[in-house]
């Protein structure tokens, strides 16, 4: 990255810039600091990272995904802690909020100077949107959820970019500055796909910002554009072949159609707005209704609104520059993940994370135009900044707790399965029986219970001391999904219950289904150790690990059989 000097201070130096990243970085970890230790939530059970059985696998299993930068940076910290203490994870997802707050601060405070903001109150309003970037309390998902570090480390490597891109000497970009460029740029698409929008910002911020931007002036600049044009054109590509096979994302989702997600997302924009200027009833999973149609929930009036502010944008782009260019920045990054390509959940908060720069921008115009005294003006956005970071702290208090932040999206989210079932599961890890099959049983009356809520709601009765239900649950999961796992799992409360025939029965099933289940070998080898086998229940608990060496259970249970 090219290094950016920083303004001078007069006779104080560098000294005031040195505190102020200080006190910065201080209260980035103040107000994040109770999700610190919060746990693995929703998709970080998923990923290398919560699943013990990667502890194994090399770095090159790790990487050969889509986002190889991303779980690369997840590698490193499971290296560090495995999967047994979740602070380092959170520690690095806040030192790249901290990180990403200051490439604002350097964006904002040379946009400015090009818009004709003076010196004194160009660094006012630079430190108060990298600040108000830093505390706003609608960043929360994207710093405190572990897996959104895909969010928060591509954006780094997005505005790094841009930085360098902004303090550009001249009109012409040179060699060493471009392949720095490309080089984030490239990092930033590997760790997120959104990322590959990148181009067009560059050519919108030229468009606005450089007098003699022309067909000539990006030709001049073409040992950037073009290579920049090309990477992109082949990122957005690769991005379109992974969509055509994933179930989470693409034009074959089957949910509901692109233009039904457009529509949809016409209204979610200005949801997205109202919680950027109002940050209250956050959720993290938000029960959003598809419009159908345009006409459908009011889909026809977000996408009037749309068109109407854009065009009053393009109008006005002269008279309120940074405000034009905000909106159309905001729109442009919001793009890829809220306009046309469909995605399993079409609100989340943490999709502002990228576009927040242009309505930052945005607001900085009208500060700007805000007639007031200079001391007046700092108390002002001071104040708003104290009580962004008081409801961020307050938002980051249901970070550290799972049940609490599922209590709070279900509560929110009445009639979705998903957070009622993520509320049941945190139950159960917490060891609450009674109430986990309490919240199973509350979902299952939103719709018919799938393979997973029922796997999970049998193993919330065994908990409960009620194996009969369990095995209940376990046969009606096997009629949806048969499968190793859940055998296994039949065999483990027959064999609890004494019904070691029935038990044996259930577990070779599972063999044949999954020769290669560790668990199911574990499982047997109790079963033959409850009946007087110790012979044969070795043989069992030395297959569990031959297959999985980390079994510590099996490891355990072989020694007991003391063969």
């Amino acid at each position: 990255m090219a290094v950016v000097a920083a303004p001078s201070s007069g006779n104080f130096g560098y000294w005031p810039y040195a505190v102020g990243l200080i006190v910065a970085l201080f209260a980035v970890l103040e107000v994040y600091w109770p999700a610190s230790k919060g746990p693995f939530v929703f998709d970080d059970d998923y990923l290398p990272y919560g699943m013990d059985n990667y502890a194994d696998v090399p770095v090159i299993g790790w990487i050969r995904g889509l986002r190889p930068v991303l779980m690369l940076s997840f590698w490193l910290n499971f290296q560090q802690v495995g999967n047994s203490d979740t602070f380092p994870y959170h520690l690095v997802n806040f030192i790249l909020h901290f990180l990403n707050g200051l490439m604002i601060f350097l964006a904002v405070r040379k946009v400015t100077s090009w818009a004709g903001v003076e010196g004194g109150l160009r660094e006012v309003l630079s430190i108060f949107a990298a600040g108000f970037f830093l505390l706003h309390p609608l960043q929360t998902e994207s710093v405190s959820y572990i897996a959104s570090r895909s969010e928060t480390l591509s954006v780094f490597w997005l505005l790094s970019a841009f930085v360098i891109f902004l303090y550009s000497p001249g009109k012409t970009v040179l060699w060493q500055r471009a392949i720095a460029i490309l080089a984030l740029f490239g990092l930033a698409v590997l760790t997120k796909e959104h990322t590959a929008i990148l181009p067009a910002l560059f050519l919108l911020t030229d468009y606005f910002w450089n007098p003699g931007f022309s067909l000539v002036g990006i030709r001049r600049n073409g040992r950037l554009y073009l290579p920049l044009l090309i990477a992109g054109a082949a990122g957005l590509a690769f991005v379109w072949r992974t969509l055509q096979r994933a179930t989470t994302a693409g034009f074959s989702l089957g949910l509901f159609t692109w233009y039904q997600y457009f529509f949809t997302e016409c209204r979610a924009v200005w949801d997205y707005l109202r919680l950027f200027l109002l940050p209250l009833g956050q959720n993290l999973d938000v029960d959003f209704p598809i419009s159908r149609t345009l006409l459908d929930r009011g889909a026809l009036f977000g996408f009037i609104g749309l068109i109407a502010v854009t065009t009053l944008a393009w109008i006005y782009r002269r008279r309120f520059p940074l405000a034009s260019y905000g909106w159309l920045t905001f729109l442009i990054l919001l793009a890829p993940t809220s306009s046309f390509v469909p995605i399993k959940d079409p609100f989340a908060e943490r999709r502002l994370y990228l576009p927040f720069i242009g309505l930052l921008f945005i607001v900085v115009e009208f500060l700007r135009r805000w007639k007031t005294s200079r001391n007046t003006m700092i108390a002002a956005l001071s104040l708003v900044l104290v009580v962004e970071g008081a409801l961020t702290y307050q938002r980051n208090q249901l970070w550290s707790s799972a049940i609490d932040l599922w209590n709070d999206a279900a509560a929110k989210s009445a009639n979705a399965v998903r957070p009622r079932f993520q509320l049941a599961f945190a139950y159960y890890a917490a060891g609450r029986c009674d109430d986990a099959v309490n919240e199973f049983q509350k979902a299952s009356e939103l719709e018919p219970p799938k393979y997973d809520l029922l796997l999970d709601w049998a193993m919330a009765y065994d908990c409960a001391g009620k194996p009969e239900i369990a095995v209940t649950k376990l046969k009606q999961a096997a009629q949806l999904t048969s499968d190793a796992h859940v055998y296994q799992q039949l065999g483990n409360e027959y064999g609890r219950m004494g019904k070691y025939p029935e038990a044996l029965d259930a577990l070779a099933t599972a063999v044949k289904l999954n020769p290669r289940f560790s668990m199911t070998y574990f499982t047997r080898g109790n079963v033959y150790f409850s009946e007087g086998d110790k012979s044969q229940a070795a043989a069992d608990y030395r297959r569990a690990l031959v297959l999985n060496p980390r079994n510590e259970l099996a490891r355990t249970a072989l020694a007991r059989t003391g063969q």
